[in-house]
């Protein structure tokens, strides 16, 4: 497929060079899935100033298309050649309690979601090169799908902000997905 040049301003986001289907998906599914609740949910919004509750869909919005972003090679490359910008994404990603924040709902659940996710995330970030580190990801990723959705009285749209922020920060953006692996001490096979 034809890669796309992407402006360096917005390499952070796809990296390098994306095809246009990548970018297409990446936005589609973060675009509806934001509509989807928004539309699904009408009390997400209630009796919010239209600037918090534009943020809150933005926020989300950025949430939704990170998780298929931060699968694609481009932007999974980009990363995996700038070590610091990694610890400076995974240390920025406060997404999920700016959100309940601006929609005034789950917040100490947000917070949470938000330490174990980075915490998880600096994890599988220092096992980097190491054959362990997918299945790490993947057991802490399913701690937290399997621990979040208990939390009594989480908003539904919440709950799903909260599972896709884990997978877009812990998982999707955490793991390089196309490094060539290292051994770890008797992981061979």
């Amino acid at each position: 497929m034809k890669q796309i040049r992407i402006p360096s301003f917005l390499h952070d986001v796809f990296g390098e060079g994306q095809s246009m289907a990548s970018i297409l998906a990446i936005l589609l599914f973060g675009g509806c899935l934001t509509t989807v609740l928004y539309l699904q949910f009408p009390e997400l919004t209630d009796s919010l100033p239209p600037w918090r509750s534009a943020l809150a869909l933005l926020l989300m919005f950025d949430i939704f298309s990170g998780c298929v972003a931060n699968f694609t090679a481009s932007t999974n490359n980009f990363y995996a050649a700038r070590k610091t910008n990694r610890i400076v994404f995974i240390s920025i990603h406060f997404h999920i309690v700016l959100v309940a924040l601006l929609l005034n709902t789950d917040i100490w659940y947000s917070i949470w979601v938000w330490a174990y996710t980075i915490a998880g995330a600096f994890i599988v970030n220092a096992l980097l090169g190491k054959h362990s580190q997918r299945l790490i990801a993947g057991l802490l990723l399913s701690i937290g799908l399997g621990w979040v959705p208990l939390l009594p009285n989480l908003q539904p749209y919440m709950l799903i902000t909260c599972l896709l922020f884990m997978l877009k920060v812990l998982f999707s953006f955490a793991v390089d997905h196309y490094a060539k692996e290292s051994n770890d001490a008797g992981a061979k096979a």
